[in-house]
């Protein structure tokens, strides 16, 4: 057992009876004082539906724990919605949660001596942030995700809440009328689990699975399905055989893990945020990753799947089809996984992948035939250029140009270029840069899902480029490109863009570029000021002067 176990503590005689004491209260016995006490890190809230449903599978994990002869001990932590906190003010606080869900986990762990934790999550932040915390505390653990929404329907097709933000720029554009735009709106969300497509949500608990800590098929599971309930029991059955066996999460995530996590979310077609998370996750478990490793796997990984939001398919439609254990063979088959990655069950990946058949049945074309994939290779681009010489992640899949020249539009808000494109007043050819939401200029780095969204319900995605050193969600597409670093706020190149010069978006050559003379960048970057904070109290003025670059994760440690 770990050094710190409170099991051990609390039998050392007299002095400790006020430990056992309180313990008592909550439900130990005289026949408890030496089985593992095990945390149930709950993201249980109301908030949003992503995390409406946790606590049931919460309660599960604990019965079973019960069961396995642990102490379950149950505590809370947040969450913030970023479907509803998008295009507002409040989504600077959605990356931030990241940090405060990995600190409150830490926290309550260490401050109680835990043996192990089960973490459950649902929304966005809940899967990375509960990562970083079990790479710092590095006692045996296991994730277990939320589960994907079902879809909603109109008129017989298959709608996300990224459906409604694509709906507000048709009606805008005049494409569709309000009663249509209600209809999507009633009918996108009906009921609870985290966003639908190949999203954040689901990418990041995609690469969960394929790091080893979380178990087979839990990660595209349908929050409302009874399969999901008894898998979080599952899971806290294995959970209690790693604290017996004291696997650790440093055991699991390893540098073959993470090659394999960004390998399996290429395949996918998983969300821009799957780098910035991954970099950070790397981070704490002290594992050497850097931007550049997602550019080198993606040039030998390729897509397989056929998901939203450039895609045609939903999550649980990847699950029928034989969800990522699936995709994982294929990929393994083909010599691109690391077979030898150990997982949470003690198995390695290709013990656990053993009877899971090398192809994808023919009868489905959610997960393409090896020898016809939805596209040669990853659709994470890494791009550099004057204009991002740390580097910028673009998608560049679902585009149909691969480069694009054009005139900047420059805007200092994700509003005021929302409004822009709202009111018309964006031409095919523009590239528009949003820039001061990077993770100290928002701070927080919010993600730009209205603006992009709305390009593509005007019909401008194919024909407008956007550049910015924000974030976008899982559900953006189109020639876009975020995480430019450095940021405007720290005298990055994309604070001296100004109205009407020319910027190249080129995927092909990996290349952002601003196409302005050296000398004249030297002369604007003379003149250049960095703004006043525009927190100096609370979480996000703590959080700005904390945190770091995009290209490493966005880390505050």
């Amino acid at each position: 057992m770990t050094d710190n176990r409170q099991s051990k503590l609390i039998t050392k005689g007299v002095q400790r009876s006020p430990n056992r004491a309180m313990l008592r209260a909550v439900g130990f016995g005289d026949g408890d004082w030496d089985k593992p006490i095990v945390g149930v890190a709950n993201g249980y809230s109301t908030i949003t539906p992503c995390n409406a449903g946790l606590n049931v599978l919460a309660e599960r994990a604990q019965a079973a724990l019960r069961g396995a002869g642990a102490m379950p001990q149950i505590f809370g932590t947040i969450t913030v919605a970023d479907g509803i906190s998008m295009g507002t003010e409040g989504m600077k606080y959605s990356l931030v949660s990241r940090e405060v869900i990995a600190d409150a986990i830490e926290t309550a762990c260490k401050g109680q001596c835990m043996d192990g934790v089960i973490a459950i999550g649902g929304c966005d932040k809940n899967m990375p942030g509960a990562m970083i915390a079990l790479a710092r505390m590095n006692i045996p653990a296991i994730f277990v995700y939320g589960g994907t929404i079902k879809p909603g329907h109109v008129d017989g097709r298959d709608l996300t809440v990224v459906s409604v933000f694509e709906a507000v720029g048709q009606h805008s554009a005049g494409k569709i009328d309000a009663a249509e735009l209600r209809e999507v709106e009633c009918h996108a969300c009906p009921g609870v689990g985290s966003c639908g497509g190949m999203y954040t949500a689901n990418t990041m608990s995609s690469a969960i699975e394929a790091m080893g800590m979380s178990l087979p098929y839990s990660s595209t599971m349908a929050a409302e399905d009874a399969e999901k309930a008894d898998s979080a029991a599952r899971s806290a059955e294995v959970l209690a055989q790693a604290i017996h066996k004291q696997i650790l999460p440093r055991q699991l995530l390893t540098r073959e893990a993470f090659e394999n996590a960004i390998t399996v979310v290429m395949a996918v077609g998983g969300s821009t945020n799957a780098v910035l998370h991954l970099l950070a996750i790397a981070h704490a478990a002290e594992v050497p990753l850097t931007i550049d490793d997602f550019e080198e796997i993606r040039g030998r990984v390729p897509v397989l799947c056929d998901l939203k939001p450039s895609g045609r398919y939903v999550a649980t439609d990847l699950h029928r089809a034989g969800g990522i254990p699936q995709v994982m063979k294929m990929l393994l088959a083909h010599d691109l996984l690391h077979g030898d990655a150990l997982t949470i069950s003690g198995e390695t990946l290709a013990e656990v992948l053993h009877d899971v058949p090398p192809t994808p049945h023919i009868d489905q074309d959610v997960i393409h035939q090896w020898e016809q994939p939805v596209y040669e290779h990853g659709h994470l681009a890494i791009l550099k250029g004057n204009l991002a010489t740390e580097g910028a992640v673009a998608k560049i899949t679902g585009i149909k140009q691969a480069r694009i020249t054009g005139p900047a539009r420059v805007f200092e808000t994700e509003e005021s270029c929302l409004n822009a494109i709202l009111l018309g007043e964006i031409q095919p050819g523009d590239i528009l840069v949003i820039r001061y939401e990077g993770p100290k200029g928002g701070p927080g780095m919010r993600e730009m899902l209205a603006p992009t969204s709305a390009l593509i319900g005007a019909g401008l995605g194919d024909s407008v480029g956007l550049i910015t050193d924000g974030r976008f969600s899982g559900g953006t597409y189109g020639m876009v490109v975020g995480h430019v670093a450095p940021e405007a706020a720290v005298g990055g190149t994309i604070a001296l863009v100004e109205e009407g010069d020319a910027i190249t978006i080129d995927a092909d050559q990996r290349l952002l570029q601003l196409n302005v003379d050296d000398g004249e960048l030297v002369q604007r970057r003379s003149q250049w000021q960095p703004r006043p904070m525009q927190y100096t109290r609370g979480v996000l003025a703590k959080y700005a002067k904390l945190v770091g670059t995009s290209s490493l994760g966005a880390v505050t440690d």
